[in-house]
């Protein structure tokens, strides 16, 4: 189980870290056209992709780092950060896969993982629990592979800067899906024990 958090939380919806994570959400299908667009006939826009990405990135480490700052943890917050951050992925995936640079086993390995936490968070839903809360390793996870599908989508071309991304990214990816699974797995147990304790206490 994890430790609770103990910082105040605040019913503000228009805070400046949600405003950061709704922006975020905003820019997903930005993100998916500008890496699709070349696929459709237009131009290679991977690098305006990555651009986004990057954006991305930072304003996922400044909705968390203020929001803690400025006591402005919210219900809301809890929601759209993890949600942006499954949206970018689902979207990186669909891009990349589409485009053929991600086999389609590694995209399938990662929406399993993504589809056994959505059937625990609806048992838990049952038993009158929220989602639970994202624990370090699945951050770690989650950071490895925005690391990973950058530098993927970079390795799509020719000469030294793409052979690199491609070593580095494939690296990323494959500590990002192992970490990913490692974490789904801790989910699923926390998940069993709360809904085990609930059964007793009825």
């Amino acid at each position: 189980m994890e430790v609770q958090e103990t910082r105040v939380q605040t019913d503000r919806v228009l805070t400046i870290p949600n405003i950061l994570s709704m922006a975020r959400l905003v820019g997903v299908p930005v993100f998916l056209w500008l890496i699709l667009w070349k696929e459709f006939g237009g131009p290679d826009t991977k690098y305006w992709a990555l651009l986004v990405l990057a954006l991305s990135g930072v304003s996922d480490y400044l909705d968390g780092k203020l929001a803690r700052r400025w006591n402005q943890i919210s219900s809301l917050g809890r929601i759209l950060d993890p949600a942006a951050d499954r949206l970018y992925i689902l979207s990186t995936l669909v891009g990349l896969t589409w485009r053929g640079i991600l086999p389609l086993w590694v995209t399938a390995a990662l929406l399993a993982r993504e589809l056994m936490l959505l059937i625990a968070v609806a048992a838990l839903a049952r038993h009158n629990y929220g989602p639970p809360q994202v624990n370090f390793l699945g951050k770690a996870a989650t950071f490895n592979l925005m690391y990973a599908f950058p530098l993927l989508l970079l390795s799509d071309g020719e000469g030294w800067l793409h052979t690199l991304a491609a070593i580095f990214g494939w690296a990323f990816a494959g500590w990002g899906t192992a970490l990913y699974w490692w974490a789904g797995i801790l989910y699923v147990v926390q998940v069993r024990r709360l809904i085990k304790v609930d059964n007793k206490a009825d």
